[in-house]
C-alpha cells in the first residue's frame, strides 16, 4: 500500500520545518558566512507566511496543492545543497536557490488569490518580490568564478538517481515558463482588481500598483495606456476612507510626473469627486485640496472648480480651519481662482471677503459695481461686517460713491448702508469725511440724484449713533432744515438721526441750539402725521428733548398738543410708540398743575392702569420702558400736596399696580413705584381713622386696625403701606444687588418711622429681614441712600432689644463709613455708635 495522502495542514507543517532546517543549516554553513547568513534570512520569513496559510483550510485545492509540493521541493533542494560534502558553494548557486524559492512562493500566491485576505496577499507579495531581486554581494565568495559543482550532482547525491533528477530540472523549465505568465497575470490581475475589486481587492491592488510605478516595472506609457488615471478617478467616490487618501495621494504623484495626466482628470465629474473629500477627514481633506491646486493651472479646470455645489464654501472652511498645510493650500487655490467675478462673489458668500475688497480697490468700474451691488444684497452677519471693515471695503466705496457715475453712487452708498449697521464701522465712516457729502447730497434738487437720497439719509441715522458726528458742526440744524422738504422715508431716517444726536450725552450745545431754532415747534405737527413711523420717530425726538428740555419744552405743549399724544397712547397698537408718548407726558414737570389737570380730564390714568394690566411682565427694552415711562406718571398722580388726587389714584388701583411693580419691574420701575408709594404714604398718618372715632356708620372689622399708625386704614382711602403689602417688597429692593432704586425705598420705609409711630413702624420694617438690609445700604448705597439709612437706623437703635441683635454687625460698617465716607454723614454715624455706647455722646472725633 501507498504511503497515506498528508493532510494540507500536515504538508504545510512539514514545509515550516524543512525551511527551519534551512535556515538553520545556512546558518551554521562555515562556507560564505555572510552571504548565507543573508539566505538564512530570507528562508526564515517563510514562517509567518506558512503559519497564515494553515488558518485557510478550504485552500487544500490541486492547484494549491501542487504549488506547495513544488515550494517543498526546492527547500529539499536547498537542504540537499547545505548538507553536501563539497565545501565549496558559489554565489550563483545561491542565487539560483533563492529564485527558485521565489518562483514556488510565486505560483503558491497565483494559485491561491482567491482565498487569501489581502494582508496575507501583500505578505507573500513581498517576500516573493524579495527573493526574485535578492542579489548576493559576490565580493565575500573565495573563488570568483563559477563553481564546477554541479546542481544536477546534488540531486543525485540528495535522491539517489538521475531519473529523479531529470525530472527536477523538467519541472524548474516548467516553473521558469510559468513565472513569465505569473508576472503578466498579476499585472493584469492589478488592473482588473483596480476596475471591478471589492475593497479588499482594490486595496491590494493599490498597494501592488505603487510598488510596479516605484519599481519602474510599468512606465507612463502603460499607465496611459490602461487608463490608470479614470479608473482611480472613478474608484474615488465609492472607496472606503483610507483607500480614498491613497487614491488622492497616487493621482497626486500622477500628476506631478506627467502634466498631461491632468487632463484626465479636468472633466466635472472627477473634479467633482475630488471636491466631496474636502469634506473628510484632515488627511484625505489635505490631499484633496492640494490635488485640486494641483490641477488649477489647467484653464478647464480652474474654470470649472468654482461652479461646483459647494466647493468654495469648503474651501474657505479649510482656509479658516486649523491645518496649516491645508489652510495653505486653500488660500492659494482660491486667490487663484478669485480672477473670475463670481467666484469672488461666491468667496464673499462664504464669509472670504478679500478678493472681493481686492475687485473694489482694482477692479474695472463694471467689477466694482458689481462688487457694491452683490455686498448691499448680502445678509452679513455683524462678524462679515466686521471683517469688511477690517479688511477696507469702506475707503473704496466712499470713493465710488464721491467720485463715480450715477449707477457706481447707488451701489456705493446701497453696500454703505449695509456696513454701517456695525456701530465699529460708523467710526470709519465717519473718519471717511463722508458726511458732509452725505448733508450735500439731502439737499440736491437734481432729479438723478433722487434715488440716493434715501440710502444717504439711512447711512446718516446710522452714523449719528455715535458721538463722533458732533464734530460736524450744524449737522443737527441741517437735518432739522431737512425735514419738510423730504418724503416719510427720509423724514423718518433724519428723525432717527436726530433722535440720536440729542440724546448724546455731550450734546447739550446742539439740545439748547435746537431749542434756540425751534426744533420743538417744528416737530409738535408731526403728532399728528399718518405715517406711523414718520409719527413715531417725532415722538421719540420730543421725548428725548422733554428728558433733557423739560421745562423749555412743557412752555411749548399747549393743551391740544397734550390731547393729541393721549389720544395715541389710547389708540396706538405699538408699544414702542405709546413708550414714547408716555414718557414725554412722564417728563412733565409734576408741578405744572395745569398740565396734570388736562391729563386728568383726558381720562390718561384710566388708560394707563388698562395698559399696565394687560401686559405681562417685562421683558423685552421697549415692555420696559413703557412701564417706566407710565411708572413716571403714577408719580404726578400720587404728589402728597393733593390728597384728593390721591385718593383718584387710589380708586383707580394705582396702589396695587406699584406695589406689583416693587417686585416685577426694573430697577427704574421698582424706583419710580417707590416713590410713588412714599408720596402715598406721607399722607397715611393723618387719613388714618382713631379707634375711638364716631364716624363709622358699621364698624370697621378687626382686620382694617392698623398697628403701625394706631387706628384703621384702607388701602384706597388711607394708603397704609402695611395693608397694601408693600414692607416686604420694599426691604427686598434693598437686599437685591441693584441699587438704583434704595434711595426711594428707604423713603416709603421712613414715612413708617415717623415721630408719633417710629417704634411700632420700626417693628414692622425689621420684621421680614431684621437691620442687614438698611446695614447693607450703608455699605454699597449712594451718599443720599446712606444718609436715609442711617436717619432709619438711628430710629431702630432706640430700641434696645434692636441695638442688642443688630448693633455688632453694624458697628463695624458704621467705623468704616466714619473713616472712608462722606464727611457729612459724620454726625449721624456719631450718633449711632453713641446709641450702641462705642462713643461718648459729646466725642469731638467727627
Amino acid at each position: 500500500m501507498g504511503s497515506p495522502i498528508k493532510t494540507f495542514s500536515e504538508l504545510l507543517a512539514e514545509l515550516q520545518t524543512s525551511a527551519d532546517v534551512v535556515a538553520s543549516l545556512s546558518k551554521d554553513s562555515e562556507t560564505e558566512p555572510e552571504i548565507l547568513a543573508e539566505f538564512a534570512a530570507l528562508v526564515a520569513k517563510f514562517g509567518p507566511i506558512l503559519d497564515d496559510l494553515r488558518e485557510y483550510k478550504i485552500m487544500d485545492t490541486p492547484p494549491i496543492r501542487k504549488a506547495v509540493e513544488s515550494l517543498e521541493k526546492e527547500l529539499g533542494r536547498a537542504r540537499g545543497l547545505m548538507r553536501s560534502p563539497n565545501p565549496k558553494i558559489s554565489v550563483k548557486q545561491i542565487e539560483e536557490l533563492t529564485r527558485g524559492l521565489g518562483r514556488s512562493l510565486g505560483l503558491v500566491l497565483f494559485s491561491s488569490l482567491d482565498f487569501l485576505s489581502a494582508d496575507v496577499k501583500e505578505k507573500i507579495g513581498a517576500l516573493y518580490k524579495e527573493m526574485m531581486n535578492a542579489k548576493f554581494d559576490t565580493s565575500w565568495s573565495p573563488d570568483r568564478e563559477e563553481s564546477e559543482f554541479d546542481l544536477k550532482t546534488e540531486f543525485v547525491n540528495e535522491f539517489g538517481v538521475e531519473d529523479d533528477m531529470a525530472e527536477e530540472v523538467e519541472e524548474i523549465e516548467e516553473i521558469e515558463e510559468i513565472e513569465e505568465e505569473i508576472i503578466t497575470l498579476d499585472i493584469d490581475d492589478v488592473v482588473l482588481q483596480l476596475k471591478y475589486g471589492n475593497d479588499e481587492e482594490f486595496k491590494m491592488a493599490l498597494s501592488e500598483l505603487r510598488s510596479l510605478i516605484s519599481d519602474q516595472t510599468v512606465d507612463g506609457e502603460w499607465i496611459n495606456d490602461e487608463g490608470i488615471v479614470l479608473i482611480l478617478s472613478n474608484r474615488l467616490g465609492s472607496s472606503k476612507p483610507n483607500n480614498r487618501l491613497t487614491i488622492i495621494q497616487m493621482l497626486r504623484n500622477l500628476v506631478t510626473e506627467n502634466a498631461n495626466n491632468k487632463e484626465k482628470l479636468a472633466d466635472p465629474n472627477s473634479l467633482s469627486t475630488i471636491v466631496k473629500s474636502l469634506t473628510r477627514d484632515v488627511e484625505e481633506r489635505r490631499e484633496a485640496v492640494g490635488l485640486l491646486l494641483d490641477l488649477s493651472d489647467l484653464p478647464a479646470v480652474h474654470r470649472r472648480i468654482g461652479r461646483i455645489q459647494g466647493c468654495i464654501v469648503m474651501l474657505v472652511a479649510i482656509l479658516n480651519g486649523e491645518d496649516p498645510v491645508a489652510s495653505r493650500d486653500a488660500g492659494k487655490l482660491l486667490y487663484a481662482l478669485s480672477s473670475n467675478t463670481q467666484n469672488a462673489l461666491h468667496m464673499a458668500e462664504a464669509g472670504y471677503f478679500k478678493p472681493l475688497v481686492h475687485y473694489l480697490k482694482e477692479g474695472s468700474d463694471m467689477s466694482k459695481i458689481l462688487m457694491a451691488t452683490a455686498l448691499s444684497r448680502m445678509e452679513l452677519t455683524n462678524q462679515s461686517r466686521g471683517s469688511l471693515g477690517e479688511d477696507g471695503a469702506i475707503e473704496p466705496l466712499v470713493n465710488m460713491f464721491n467720485a463715480g457715475k450715477l449707477e457706481s453712487k447707488l451701489s456705493a452708498l446701497s453696500a454703505l448702508q449695509n456696513l454701517s449697521m456695525l456701530t465699529e464701522n460708523i467710526q470709519r465712516l465717519i473718519s471717511s469725511g463722508i458726511v458732509v457729502a452725505l448733508l450735500q447730497l439731502l439737499f440736491s434738487v437734481t432729479s438723478v440724484l433722487m434715488t440716493l437720497r434715501e440710502p444717504a439719509s439711512a447711512i446718516l441715522a446710522r452714523i449719528a449713533q455715535s458721538e463722533s458726528i458732533l464734530v460736524n458742526h450744524d449737522v443737527a440744524q441741517q437735518m432739522l432744515s431737512l425735514l419738510n422738504l423730504s418724503s416719510p422715508v427720509i423724514q423718518c431716517h433724519l428723525l432717527q438721526a436726530l433722535n440720536s444726536i440729542a440724546a448724546h450725552s455731550s450734546a447739550s450745545k446742539v439740545r439748547n441750539k435746537m431749542k434756540e431754532n425751534g426744533a420743538i415747534h417744528l416737530l409738535l405737527p408731526f403728532l399728528s402725521e399718518t405715517n406711523s413711523k414718520t409719527r413715531t420717530g417725532a415722538l421719540n425726538l420730543l421725548y428725548t428733548l422733554s428728558k433733557y428740555l423739560p421745562t423749555e419744552f412743557t412752555e411749548q405743549l399747549g393743551e391740544t398738543h397734550i390731547n393729541i399724544i393721549v389720544n395715541i397712547i389710547a389708540l396706538s397698537t405699538s408699544d414702542s410708540e405709546k413708550a414714547a408718548a408716555i414718557g414725554i407726558l412722564s417728563n412733565l414737570p409734576v408741578s405744572d398743575k395745569k398740565a396734570t389737570d388736562t391729563l386728568k380730564r383726558a381720562n390718561l390714568l384710566s388708560i394707563l392702569v388698562s395698559i399696565m394690566s394687560s401686559i405681562p411682565a417685562p421683558s423685552t427694552p421697549t415692555t420696559c420702558w413703557l412701564v417706566e415711562s407710565i411708572a413716571g406718571v403714577f408719580i404726578r398722580f400720587t404728589v402728597p400736596s393733593d390728597k384728593r388726587l390721591q385718593i383718584f389714584s387710589a380708586e383707580h388701583g394705582v396702589i396695587h399696580l406699584l406695589v406689583k411693580l416693587l417686585s416685577s419691574g426694573s430697577p427704574v420701575a421698582k424706583c419710580r413705584a417707590a416713590t410713588s408709594l412714599a408720596q402715598l404714604s406721607q399722607n397715611s398718618l393723618s387719613l388714618r381713622k382713631s379707634r375711638s372715632s364716631r364716624w363709622f356708620c358699621v364698624p370697621p372689622s378687626v382686620d382694617a386696625y392698623c398697628e403701625i399708625h394706631d387706628g384703621y386704614c384702607f388701602v384706597k382711602s388711607t394708603f397704609c403701606l402695611l395693608k397694601a403689602g408693600a414692607i416686604s417688597p420694599l426691604v427686598q429692593i434693598l437686599e437685591d444687588d441693584e441699587r438704583e432704586a434704595d434711595e426711594a425705598a428707604l423713603s416709603a420705609l421712613a414715612t413708617l418711622a415717623q415721630d408719633e409711630i417710629w417704634e411700632h413702624g420700626i417693628n414692622c420694617i425689621t420684621k421680614p429681614s431684621g437691620a442687614q438690609p438698611i446695614i447693607k445700604v450703608l455699605e454699597l448705597g449712594t451718599v443720599k441712600a446712606q444718609e436715609k439709612a442711617l436717619w432709619i437706623l438711628e430710629r431702630i437703635f432706640r430700641v434696645e432689644a434692636h441695638r442688642v441683635q443688630y448693633g455688632e454687625s453694624a458697628q463695624v460698617v458704621l467705623i468704616d463709613l466714619a473713616q472712608k465716607g462722606d464727611p457729612k454723614l459724620r454726625p449721624t454715624i456719631a450718633k449711632l455708635l453713641a446709641q450702641l455706647e462705642l462713643l461718648q455722646a459729646q466725642s469731638s472725633y467727627f
